[in-house]
This record gives C-alpha cells, sequence and structure tokens, in this order.
C-alpha cells in the first residue's frame, strides 16, 4: 500500500514508532534535502534582492549621488518676465528669448548668439562633455540654478553659506534659501532650506541678505522680499534655535517688513542689506543699494533693534552715470596688519572699501576711501577709481559678491556668484547652472595703496595631491613648451615668470594704448608679450585656455603690464562664451610676474601679482577633457626670452553632499554596516536554514 503522507511518520496500531533499514532511512533525508535546497535557493535570491535595496538606500542617504551620474530633467518654471523688479543677474552671453527686466533682477540669460532657438543643444556637446564640467572642489548644490551668496557667517564652530536658489530648475526663477555648512569652507554638508517664499512680503522671491552677529551671540539676518505687488521691501530673520549649530530653522519677524521703499525711490530699486556695523553712539547702520535716474547709490539707516530705523540725510555714496547698485558691501581693511577687521572696526589705521555690483554691465566694482560716521558719508581716495568707473573685483565672470568676518580665524572672506557661459539649452540638459567662487581672503595691498590682495583660502591646500616642479624653464619668442602633470581638470598652478632685462630697455615704444579685450589675444604677437600658461588645452592645441601677461612699451619708455585670458579657442562648442578678459596690473619694481591658477574642470581662477587682478573664466571645451586635457607654457613674444618656474599640483575632490540626522557617526556606521548590509540578509537566511537542516537531520536520525 503507497503511503499517502510520505513526508510523516507511519505509526503502528499500538502507537509505538516504526524502525526501518539503513536503506530506508535515507529516502527521506534525500527528500528533506532537496527541498532545502530549493528552498536555500530561492531564499537566497530573495536575501540578495532585499540587501541590494537596502545597501543602495545607505549609500544613497549617506553621500551625494553624483549628479552627473544620472542625467536629470528639471522643471522648467514659467517666466514672470520684467515685472517683478530684481534683474535676472545673467552673466549677460547668450541670448534667447528675454524674459525682460521687469523682475527687477537682471536676466541671467546668456547673450551670446540672439534667436538661437534655447532648447537645442548645439554640436558637438554631448552628454560626456556635459558631466565633465561639473565641478570637483567648487560650491554647488546637487542641480538646478544657484546665484547670489547670502548671509555668510562663522557660528559655534561651522561655517554657514546661504544662497539664492531655484528649486525647480535649471534657470531663475521661485528664489529661495540654500542653506549649507562647512568646518573648512571647502568640505560643505547641505541643509534644508533656510527661508522659502510663503508670505506676501517675499512671495516674489526670498531675495539677496546679509548676516550681523551681535555682541551676545545673537544673530540677525536682513533680507529683500518681493512682495506680491513686487515692491522690494527689507525684512528680518532669526535663528528658531541658537543651540543648533547648524541653524536649520529660521523664524521670520511677524511685522515684516521693516522697511519700505523711502520717497523718490521707485519701488524696484531698493534692495540687498548689509551686514550691520556699530556706530561710537551705540546704534548700528546699514545701508542698501537704488539708484535715482542713472545716479547709483548707497542709502544709509540707523537702528537700536533693528525693528524700528531712521533713515540719514544723503548717501553713503552715490556716482553719477553708473546705474543701479546692487549688493552693495561695506567694510574695514587695516593699513598695517595682515589680518581682516570686524565690520565695525574704524580708526587712522584703516580704509574702508565700498564694493557695488553694477546691474547695467554685471560686474562687481570697488574702491578704498575714508569713512566719515558723524554723517554717515564715504570720500573715495581717488575720484578717477571710484565706484563702478575703476577697480573690480575680477575681470572675468563674477557678480554679487559679499564678504564676511571670519572670527575664527581673524580674516575677510570673500564670496562671488559665478555664473555660466554657455546656452540654457545645455544648463537644461546638465540640470544645474551656476557655481561659487573659491572662497577669497582680503586684504589692503599696502605696497600699492589702492589695490585690495584676493587669495584663495588656505584651506583648499588640503585637497592638493602630488606636485610637479618646473624650474627655471626658458621659454624661447615663439615657442610652446609641454608640461607632464597629468590630466589637466584638477589643478592648483603656481608661476613665475622673469623676463630678460635687456630686452625690456632695447624694445621699441609705442603710442598704440594696448588693451586686452582688443589686443588680439594670446595669438597675436608683440614685442615683449603676450606669454604665459595654457590650461585645458588639447595635445594638437586646436582647443586652449591662455592666461598671460602683456607688457606695453609706451613712448616714453614706461612700461604697462596686463594680465589677461584669452576664451577665444577655448572651445569647438559654437554657442559658448569666447570673450577675451583682462585689464591693467600694477607690477612694482623689482617684482617678478607671478600667478596663481585653480583649474577645476569649467572654472578657471586666475590670481596675478599675489591676487591684485583676478580672472575667473567658465571653459567648455570638447575635447581638452579628463585625460586629454594638458597643460603648456608659451611665449608669443618676439623680442624676448621668459624664464618660468612653476609647480603644478594635482587636485583632490572635495566633499559635498547632504547632511543626514546621524552624520557625526554615519561614517563609520555606513562602512561597518554598507557593505555587510548586502551580505547580512543571505548569511541569516543560510545559517537559519542550516539549522533547520540540522534539526530534520536529527529527527530523521531518530525515525
Amino acid at each position: 500500500m503507497v503511503d499517502t503522507k510520505p513526508l510523516l511518520p507511519a505509526s503502528n496500531s499500538d502507537g509505538s514508532y516504526l524502525t526501518g533499514s539503513r536503506v530506508n532511512s535515507l529516502k527521506p533525508i534525500k527528500v528533506y534535502l532537496t527541498i532545502f535546497c530549493g528552498l536555500l535557493a530561492v531564499g537566497l535570491f530573495a536575501a540578495l534582492l532585499i540587501g541590494n535595496y537596502w545597501s543602495d538606500n545607505a549609500r544613497i542617504h549617506g553621500s551625494l549621488a553624483s549628479s552627473t551620474s544620472k542625467r536629470t530633467y528639471p522643471l522648467r518654471p514659467v517666466s514672470r518676465g520684467p515685472a517683478q523688479g530684481v534683474s535676472e543677474k545673467t552673466s549677460g552671453i547668450w541670448a534667447g528669448v528675454s524674459r525682460g527686466p521687469a523682475q527687477g533682477v537682471s536676466e541671467k540669460t546668456s547673450r551670446v548668439r540672439a534667436g538661437v532657438p534655447r532648447n537645442i543643444l548645439p554640436e558637438p556637446l554631448n552628454s560626456t562633455m556635459l558631466e565633465w564640467q561639473r565641478t570637483a572642489f567648487h560650491f554647488q548644490p546637487e542641480k538646478n540654478w544657484m546665484n547670489d551668496p547670502n548671509g555668510p557667517l562663522f557660528y559655534n564652530g561651522w561655517y554657514h553659506f546661504f544662497y539664492q536658489y531655484n528649486p525647480n530648475g535649471a534657470v531663475w526663477g521661485d528664489i529661495v534659501w540654500g542653506h549649507a555648512v562647512s568646518k573648512d569652507l571647502i568640505n560643505w554638508f547641505h541643509l534644508p532650506f533656510a527661508m522659502v517664499a510663503d508670505q506676501w512680503y517675499d512671495k516674489n522671491g526670498v531675495w539677496t541678505g546679509s548676516a550681523t552677529i551681535l555682541p551676545d551671540g545673537k544673530i540677525v539676518m536682513l533680507y529683500t522680499g518681493s512682495t506680491t505687488e513686487a515692491v522690494q521691501v527689507q525684512n528680518l530673520a532669526f535663528p528658531a534655535n541658537y543651540s543648533d549649530p547648524f541653524l536649520i530653522d529660521w523664524v521670520k519677524y511677524h511685522g515684516n517688513p521693516v522697511l519700505v521703499p523711502p520717497p523718490g525711490i521707485y519701488k524696484k530699486d531698493f534692495r540687498d542689506p548689509t551686514t550691520a556695523w556699530l556706530t561710537s553712539e551705540g546704534k548700528w547702520r546699514i545701508t542698501i543699494g537704488s539708484k535715482r535716474d542713472k545716479t547709483g547709490i548707497s542709502l544709509v539707516y540707523d537702528t537700536k533693534d533693528f525693528i524700528n530705523y531712521e533713515m540719514l540725510e544723503g548717501e553713503l555714496h552715490a556716482v553719477s552715470g553708473t546705474g543701479m547698485w546692487e549688493c552693495v558691501d561695506f567694510f574695514p581693511v587695516s593699513k598695517t596688519e595682515g589680518k581682516g577687521l570686524d565690520t565695525s572696526i574704524n580708526g587712522p589705521e584703516v580704509k574702508h572699501v565700498v564694493k557695488v555690483s553694477l546691474d547695467d554691465d554685471r560686474h562687481d566694482y570697488y574702491a578704498l576711501g575714508t569713512y566719515y560716521e558723524k554723517n554717515g558719508s564715504w570720500i573715495p581716495d581717488l575720484p578717477e577709481i571710484d565706484v563702478g568707473i575703476g577697480i573690480r573685483y575680477d575681470y572675468g565672470i563674477f557678480y554679487a559678491s559679499k564678504t564676511f568676518y571670519d572670527q575664527n580665524k581673524n580674516r575677510r572672506v570673500l564670496w562671488g556668484w559665478i555664473g555660466e557661459g554657455d546656452s540654457e539649452a545645455a544648463d537644461m540638459e546638465k540640470g544645474w547652472a551656476s557655481l561659487q567662487s573659491i572662497p577669497r581672503t582680503i586684504l589692503f595691498d599696502n605696497k600699492t595703496g589702492t589695490n585690495l590682495l584676493q587669495w584663495p583660502v588656505e584651506e583648499i591646500e588640503s585637497l592638493r595631491l602630488n606636485g610637479t616642479e618646473f624650474e627655471k624653464v626658458a621659454v624661447k619668442a615663439g615657442s610652446v613648451v609641454p608640461l607632464d602633470v597629468g590630466p589637466g581638470s584638477q589643478l592648483d598652478i603656481i608661476a613665475e615668470f622673469e623676463i630678460d632685462k635687456e630686452a625690456l630697455k632695447k624694445a621699441t615704444g609705442s603710442n598704440i594704448t594696448f588693451s586686452c579685450q582688443t589686443g588680439g589675444g594670446a595669438a597675436k604677437s608683440g614685442a615683449l608679450g603676450p606669454f604665459g600658461i595654457l590650461v585645458l588645452a588639447d595635445e594638437s592645441l586646436s582647443e586652449q585656455t591662455p592666461l598671460y601677461f602683456y607688457i606695453a612699451k609706451d613712448s616714453d619708455g614706461d612700461l604697462k603690464t596686463f594680465f589677461c585670458t584669452d576664451l577665444s579657442r577655448s572651445s569647438k562648442a559654437p554657442n559658448v562664451d569666447k570673450q577675451i578678459f583682462g585689464s591693467y596690473v600694477p607690477v612694482l619694481k623689482e617684482e617678478n610676474l607671478s600667478l596663481r591658477v585653480l583649474v577645476d574642470h569649467s572654472i578657471v581662477e586666475s590670481f596675478a601679482q599675489g591676487g591684485r587682478s583676478v580672472i575667473t573664466s567658465r571653459i567648455y571645451p570638447t575635447e581638452a577633457i579628463n585625460g586629454a586635457s594638458k597643460v603648456f607654457l608659451f611665449n608669443n613674444a618676439t623680442e624676448t626670452c621668459v624664464t618660468a618656474s612653476v609647480k603644478i599640483w594635482q587636485m583632490d575632490s572635495a566633499f559635498i553632499r547632504p547632511y543626514s540626522d546621524d552624520d557625526d557617526d554615519k561614517d563609520d556606521d555606513d562602512r561597518k554596516s554598507s557593505a555587510p548590509c548586502f551580505l547580512l540578509c543571505p548569511i541569516n537566511y543560510i545559517v537559519s536554514c542550516v539549522t533547520c537542516l540540522y534539526f530534520i537531520y536529527h529527527v530523521s536520525k531518530f525515525s
């Protein structure tokens, strides 16, 4: 008779267990093993899937998901047009369909070629080239649009950086305040938005503002809001919890706005309050950018509580013909010490800097002068280089900058927004637009007395990897010298050039006035220039970005040095910025020409003569990328040999990613758990199955 229940023990009528031969007792064990193996295979497969799922989630939550590994297609916000009265702050290089100035923040669409459709990615750009453009050690969000730096400060061991951000796409619009924190100004954690446009007084945008740290450690944030009626007003906000070192939650003052446009000021020309400084009377003082007709002005207000304000007569300063002043900055620099100063410092050993961002030409200008506290005015040392008509922070792409006093290291630190020089179509395709400059220290140049010295913060040197040094390289007239340093996408370069002094004496002077913009670029030979470095260049030099000096000698025998960057051959792509940037740079007697360059994929920041002159460029090569990117020395002068000494470091990538609640110990936990997460489920399953098998075996043994 066939047993209808082979997996159950057969029983005698008396209830005792039957015993069989050894052969018969193995038959159920084979069945057990067959079923066990099947279950083990199915369970192991399921466990692997579960392990992969949790491992992937651990990696996503514990690290920055690369914006370039997966292409994103952000929503494109509906343009609000020019009605809001804040210009959209484009770098001014590409022209598609203009959104107009009605928003009151300049348009932020590029203007290289009018009439070209903005939604078509031009040849020969492709996804590999766009992915390469993402920087490695410059601050930028994971995706979407970013512009002005806002309210930087150091608090409770952390540097805080806020910025204008569009959470909905890679074009300007729907502006909120992004927020990130860092221990060193290089490696960053992204935090939740600090402020969003959720009140009638900032419904059309939470725009630029500044932080003030009070003597008791409390923080005041003043910012411009665009109301539901497109009026620019000033608002007050402060941290909700001072015990939180990340300052994640912010509270808007219930009585906002605290300032509205005064009589005679247009409702869309009143924005960007500065950090406040203390007067000798114990009042706090701020200044706000505006204009009257075409005269740029900076209005001054006093307050005791940041809620009630008194407007001073006159202005801090005004310059005819400069147009709307945005993002005004005002701060002291020491004439005698090589350190930064708190914004409230004043005295005979201090010069004061006024810096403005000109809405009309999208550049940042500064001048040194004397501040008179009694009437709240400032007078430039040299009117011929006054604000808006003289010296610029940066002669490339650099706008809406803001400084803060870093009490942690007694230095003044400068941030600047670096816009794009490509098409809006490319930005939409890659899913992001704009960067921030590497933070720069600012000092008074006591050698010239007219300049500031800008220099990358020292923390950037922590990313230096292997360095290569080239001593006293002779670069003959008309020659190009390759430098073997490996890939040229992430570099820190320091170079010094010596000129043949006899050649300087023999060179013939000329009455022709030289200009970087009109001088023909690096390809145009002159007696004493151009000479310098080629970066982001391919082997054949079909793509190259020259950073160079040009020495002009006038008919009286006087020498004048210019520092330039030539983008005319930087890319084979047709619809990218190919300007020539630069200006005169003071070079004192017995000074050699010096240069520092930070190359980080699509951005190049160049500092000449210790930071007296700076040029920031956006580069979009199609061939000189990744391993094909090289570095060369060149000398296109006709009458002088140049001796160059160069040191070049490869640069590591910065650590920039979203912050998790348990990030203090998450790195260790992730290392312990993310790999086991992949294995833990299958291992546990196997152990359970083996235990089961062991139990079955022993049961069958007694059967």
